[in-house]
């Protein structure tokens, strides 16, 4: 009997067009001979769309964008059927960004009572907030580069101080980015302190919060982690982007970017970055997936960057290809994902909830 998956994507969000091209690229993974695929697409101004069920993989991002056939519930019930035994069973959030990859969905789908893929409402949170996570980090001792906060009202009421603040505790260059945005979406490099104002306004336009973070010469490494209590990493990823820096464009559009599986490592270092990769991974109450990102200099330090608690399924993207690499092909990725997802919520369901 076919499992019924609801596929929720889009969002509101400057990261809404990455939520689309990876919702098309797993419907063309997902194997509409084991599952029933309801589409549930929100839309950049924030109204949910109810598509029919998908009768095959969606051939284009219009089609992922349900403009026929399809309804507008008031409220997150219009989503589900009136008949219990025709209840979705996984749902699928392809939502980056905020509003969707922070925590704010994943607290309705636990509220609902519903499996669904990906990482939980803490670490989703904290995995979205590059501030808090660099905080938690800090605590669990992984080593990161320097870096400095601050949000707009404090930018506003005392520029100088932070330029200055800037300049005497970091090195040039530094990288400037919304505390709350991945994809690189807002993400400026500044040699100089005339270059960090324009870099700060522009992050603020994605962002309150902002962080800035000193420049570290090393290579972008990058670690799959797949699972619940017990997370296994996949080999190593390097990323070489052929412009100054790994950017939205190189990402997602032009795929200006050299992407080396598997990296060439020493087994040392190799080993290290699996152990800081799980590290992080608990330290955030991770469950599902993440991609751990990490520098390494030429002295073979590792400094984590950060975890991305919903890295893309693109064309371009690394986790998948590190998984394939690792020997589970993209279709057993996915059906790993809605296993995990299946085995975290029957735990949670272990938990007394009536007291004696």
């Amino acid at each position: 009997m076919k499992k019924r998956i609801g596929l929720l994507y889009g969002g509101k969000s400057a990261e809404h067009e990455v939520s689309l091209s990876t919702a098309l690229a797993v419907t063309n993974a997902l194997n509409f001979d084991k599952y029933e695929i309801y589409p549930i697409y929100i839309t950049q101004e924030g109204e949910w769309v109810k598509g029919t069920m998908l009768e095959g993989p969606a051939q284009t991002i219009e089609q992922l964008q349900l403009a026929e056939g399809s309804s507008h519930p008031h409220d997150i019930s219009g989503f589900l059927p009136e008949e219990a035994e025709k209840s979705l069973e996984v749902i699928i959030p392809l939502l980056h960004g905020p509003n969707g990859e922070d925590g704010t969905v994943q607290g309705l789908l636990e509220v609902m009572n519903l499996p669904y893929v990906g990482n939980g409402v803490l670490a989703s949170s904290a995995g979205m907030d590059k501030v808090v996570m660099k905080q938690l980090f800090e605590i669990a001792g992984l080593n990161q580069t320097p870096y400095v906060y601050f949000i707009r009202r404090e930018w506003q009421n005392d520029q100088n101080f932070w330029v200055n603040k800037v300049a005497s505790e970091l090195k040039w260059p530094v990288f400037v980015k919304p505390a709350n945005l991945g994809s690189s979406v807002g993400i400026s490099k500044a040699e100089n302190e005339q270059e960090l104002v324009a870099a700060v306004e522009e992050a603020l336009k994605f962002d309150r919060k902002i962080v800035v973070e000193q420049g570290v010469v090393a290579r972008e490494i990058e670690v799959g982690v797949l699972g619940n209590d017990v997370p296994e990493c996949s080999v190593a990823g390097e990323i070489k982007p052929l412009k100054a820096f790994y950017d939205y464009q190189a990402k997602y559009k032009d795929g200006n970017t050299a992407m080396i599986i598997p990296a060439e490592l020493d087994e040392d270092v190799y080993a290290e970055l699996v152990a800081s990769a799980k590290k992080a991974f608990k330290v955030l109450d991770c469950s599902g997936l993440v991609r751990a990102d990490f520098f390494v200099t030429a002295s073979n330090e590792i400094l984590i960057n950060e975890v991305n608690t919903l890295p893309g399924f693109t064309p371009f993207s690394m986790f998948p290809l590190l998984w394939e690499n690792t020997g589970l092909p993209y279709p057993e990725l996915i059906e790993r994902l809605i296993a995990l997802a299946i085995e975290r919520y029957e735990d949670k369901q272990l938990l007394q909830v009536k007291m004696d």
